[in-house]
């Protein structure tokens, strides 16, 4: 049997205790039928008059908090009310709303940039404050969207990077748990609160892998962590990884009736899907991340976020997996951001990330993250010109670089586009930045036939003949790079043989079209024809 993993750590306060793993950066987010009455997307709008609502919420949090409380901790809380009604932190945010940025983008973007001037510093102590100002930050947005952040369950051990105070201060010690923490400081509040109400305490353990109730162990005095068997400390830092469009696949292998090897992926918009993703299968080949976000309170949650990618990578294993980023605009809103001026253009896709780069920003940061924990690639939605490929590939790298400032664990994921615009798909030798192409057919049919959104669907086998010219064309201009098709044309057996003989070779389908497309696939040759017998 194997052994437990010890991990080396630095004792923060003394003391033993196990209990399960409660991650903190895994925070369930309500599904839909859980969404209280008062819809929080609608909550998170208003201007400058709902953030000081949320402010004021926020105060009277924690003034409620602080009764009863010893003198340290009323210390702390006094410190955190005192930040929230700083005007300088107020005229800040202002200076945003004024520049058109949505109020929560706007709030995220201003404790942000506190933020991280504290990690930055040379001094310890200041570099302790991060994580009060990073409390206040969520707390605020808890209020905005209407969804404070819940406790943790009784003798629990605290796993994440770090432990706002606040949250240390409403748990329920007296059933034991302790806090083991990625990072941490000594000198910050929580190891301070935790000392004095012995809590059993360990800081810079390093990321390792667990999962949500596993056993976990924390020696306050060695200054250790100890983890079930099969758990495993994460390199800080990894090397990027191959497109997960390349051809290199784990799960069953698929050829046609001539014996040239087929990937067959899936396509996602609820990460619930991956939990039944098929062994043999290639991986996931879309993966829709605007299906995940629905309300600009989550667009501006980079914690939730890359604990949905994370929650989907991990479950893929080994196999790819290319997540989109948010496609919205145009026919798909994202609540809470319809009186944005981008929104009002028209703009769509990249152009709207692009257009408003604070919803990028946090997106790519999350992505980031995410791509330590398998084998990730970055789809790109709606892209017309290639400089919106170098653009958003400077945010990323930029995003990049302010995580390796604050020492947390990314990789640069390869990013790729979805090709779904006619003029696109006609130049696609220009897009030497894109690291792989995936054929979007559904809008690629709607822009090619002239169809509107209700039509289209009506239109789509007339159109069919030349969207399989397109994309035949197109395939001889990819140099070579990972290619996919990912839209409705790739789950239909009738389209199959046109897609075989246009040269592609991966195919990316909603899971249950998976076994229609996989049966007609090794019915057929390369070239679309039907193998001899059948």
């Amino acid at each position: 049997m194997a052994e437990p993993l010890r991990l080396k750590a630095k004792s923060a306060s003394p003391g033993i205790a196990s209990g399960p793993a409660f991650l903190a950066e895994e925070p369930k987010a309500p599904c839909a039928a859980e969404q209280p009455d008062t819809a929080p997307a609608s909550r998170a709008v208003g201007g400058y008059g709902a953030l000081e609502k949320a402010i004021d919420i926020s105060i009277s949090e924690l003034e409620h908090l602080a009764d009863g409380a010893d003198a340290e901790s009323r210390d702390i809380i006094d410190f955190q009310i005192e930040v929230l009604r700083d005007p300088t932190i107020a005229e800040a945010t202002g200076a945003r709303l004024e520049a058109d940025e949505n109020v929560v983008f706007a709030w995220v973007a201003t404790l942000d940039a506190y933020i991280g001037e504290l990690e930055a510093a040379d001094e310890e102590q200041m570099r302790a404050r991060a994580v009060d100002i990073l409390d206040i930050k969520n707390r605020v947005l808890g209020a905005l969207a209407g969804t404070p952040i819940a406790d943790f369950p009784p003798g629990s051990v605290f796993v994440g990077k770090d432990m706002e105070p606040s949250r240390f201060l409403a748990h329920d010690w007296s059933k034991g748990g302790g806090i083991a923490l990625f990072a941490g400081s000594t000198a910050g509040h929580v190891a301070l609160l935790a000392r004095a109400k012995s809590v059993p305490m360990v800081i810079g353990t390093g990321r390792f892998s667990a999962a949500d109730g596993d056993p976990v162990s924390v020696d306050g005095n060695a200054g250790a962590v100890i983890l079930q068997a099969g758990s495993m400390l994460i390199p800080p830092l990894a090397p990027a990884q191959e497109p997960a469009g390349d051809t290199q696949t784990t799960g069953g292998e698929l050829r046609t009736a001539d014996g040239v090897p087929i990937l067959l992926s899936i396509n996602i918009n609820d990460p619930a899907e991956i939990d039944a993703l098929d062994p043999a299968t290639a991986g996931v080949g879309l993966m829709r991340s605007e299906f995940s976000i629905t309300s600009v309170a989550d667009a501006a949650n980079e914690e939730q976020q890359l604990a949905i990618y994370r929650r989907v990578l991990e479950q893929a294993g080994d196999r790819p997996v290319t997540i989109r980023m948010l496609d919205i605009g145009g026919d798909k809103p994202l609540p809470g951001l319809e009186d944005l001026p981008a929104l009002a253009s028209g703009l769509r896709g990249i152009r709207l990330l692009l257009a408003r780069p604070e919803i990028a920003r946090v997106q790519a940061r999350a992505l980031l993250r995410a791509a330590v924990f398998g084998r990730l690639s970055v789809m790109l939605p709606m892209v017309i010109f290639p400089d919106e490929i170098d653009r958003m590939r400077d945010i990323f790298r930029e995003e990049a670089e302010k995580l390796g400032r604050r020492a947390l664990s990314h990789r640069m994921p390869p990013i790729g586009m979805m090709v779904e615009v006619p003029a696109a798909a006609l130049m696609l030798d220009a897009f030497g930045a894109a690291a792989f192409f995936s054929f979007g057919t559904n809008d690629l049919t709607q822009y090619l036939a002239a169809s509107a959104r209700d039509d289209i669907d009506a239109d789509a086998g007339k159109a069919a003949p030349a969207v399989l010219r397109l994309l035949a064309q197109a395939v001889k201009l990819t140099a070579g790079k990972p290619v996919s098709i990912c839209g409705d044309m790739a789950g239909n057996p009738h389209y199959l043989p046109g897609l075989l003989a246009a040269g592609l070779r991966h195919f990316s389908v909603a899971p249950a079209r998976r076994p229609a497309i996989r049966s007609a696939i090794i019915g057929l040759n390369a070239d679309g024809t039907k193998a001899a017998g059948e």
